[in-house]
């Protein structure tokens, strides 16, 4: 199996201290953007009419793996794949992004939470009807975490 990056994320964090742990966490980031290698600008056709993005990238800065870690809003340790740390197996993320415009081979969005310089490698277009369950529970964040109320 080959991965290969599309492109790199330029944001305003250039060290994990200080970078938020997630978008919703993220609404004072500054303007972001996602620079696609010029052989993939054609791929970005059609996007700018949603208004967000799922970016898909590697944790270039991460840690070696652990299988049980204690996530940042718990004192509990947890298994690797029920928290969303970058230190994993495949160090691999994924971020809902406002999507503020399109230009050439960039993507300009909101919500950054990742490092400058991170590789990307793939965007899909978010999907309220495909992507959002209302119904889903939330395992041992239930009870802890209120986006609008809570922050780290």
């Amino acid at each position: 199996m080959e991965i290969h990056p599309i492109g790199t994320i330029r944001t305003q964090y250039t060290d994990l201290k200080g970078t938020p742990i997630q978008p919703a966490f993220a609404e004072n980031s500054l303007l972001a953007v996602a620079e696609l290698n010029e052989t993939y600008s054609a791929g970005l056709e059609g996007l700018e009419k949603f208004s967000h993005a799922i970016l898909i990238f590697w944790f270039h800065q991460s840690h070696a793996p652990k299988l049980k870690q204690k996530p940042f809003l718990d004192d509990q340790e947890y298994g690797i794949f029920a928290i969303r740390s970058p230190h994993r197996p495949n160090p691999i993320g994924m971020s809902v992004v406002e999507i503020v415009k399109i230009e050439e081979h960039r993507l300009y969005f909101n919500h950054a939470d990742m490092l400058d310089e991170t590789p990307l490698l793939d965007i899909k277009p978010f999907v309220p009807e495909f992507d959002n369950r209302p119904q889903a529970r939330m395992g041992w964040l239930e009870g802890k975490l209120t986006v609008h109320s809570k922050k780290p």
